[in-house]
């Protein structure tokens, strides 16, 4: 029998994130996280979640018109069946994202994967989390295919936007590959943000969620 992965929803949307924001996209999110951020707008898939095999969420998502699709979570690759949807996406001709918060390993992810690694800031409450060995794999994604990886920050406090500016320049990853800084809302101005990336002299984009704009109050299939 198949393995099955655990879904918590699949649907058809705008993309509100990272360099393809604005893009239709269709998302399989996952159930299950191993983090617990204190300004999560998922929470709901911290538990829930239905068992689909890889075939079953291949039909559903054959339904929308759309090859852009993003596997997220939750935390994803807490899923060891996750690789292999990975694969199968792409061998069904799609183009895959994959939005990890960063913890686990990614040096095994199919090279035509775009990985997004949202990488937790000490004011998420998930600080310290952030995998070191991935700076290795960021690289060689980065260097081996444009487009291969992607990095975002979701900033709390001035506090956070600091340490995320020390982490790029301690890991040379300036320029190296496409950097998001996102704020939180209600924490973070975005105006305050932009004035903070413009002196700081880093390639790096502010990104507000654009899911957020479109459907405000709307935490489900968005």
């Amino acid at each position: 029998m198949q393995n099955k992965l655990h879904i918590s929803e699949i649907f058809f949307s705008i993309q509100g994130e990272s360099s393809y924001a604005g893009l239709p996209c269709i998302f399989i999110r996952l159930s299950g996280c191993n983090l617990r951020c204190n300004y999560c707008d998922a929470q709901y898939t911290w538990e829930e979640g239905a068992p689909l095999s890889i075939a079953e969420i291949v039909a559903q998502i054959k339904g929308f018109p759309c090859s852009l699709v993003e596997v997220t979570g939750g935390e994803p690759l807490m899923q060891q069946e996750s690789k292999q949807l990975l694969e199968v996406l792409i061998e069904e001709g799609y183009q895959v994202l994959l939005e990890t918060n960063g913890s686990y390993p990614i040096h095994s992810l199919p090279d035509l994967v775009t990985a997004i690694l949202d990488v937790k800031c000490p004011d998420s409450g998930s600080g310290n989390s952030f995998a070191l060995e991935n700076i290795d794999a960021i690289q060689k994604r980065a260097v081996a295919r444009d487009g291969g990886c992607e990095l975002k920050f979701v900033l709390s406090s001035e506090d956070d936007f600091l340490w995320a500016c020390d982490f790029i320049r301690r890991h040379q990853l300036d320029g190296l590959l496409p950097i998001l800084f996102s704020p939180v809302i209600g924490r973070v101005e975005p105006t305050e943000l932009a004035e903070w990336i413009m002196k700081s002299k880093l390639t790096v984009r502010l990104q507000l969620q654009l899911h957020t704009i479109l459907w405000p109050g709307q935490s489900r299939g968005v």
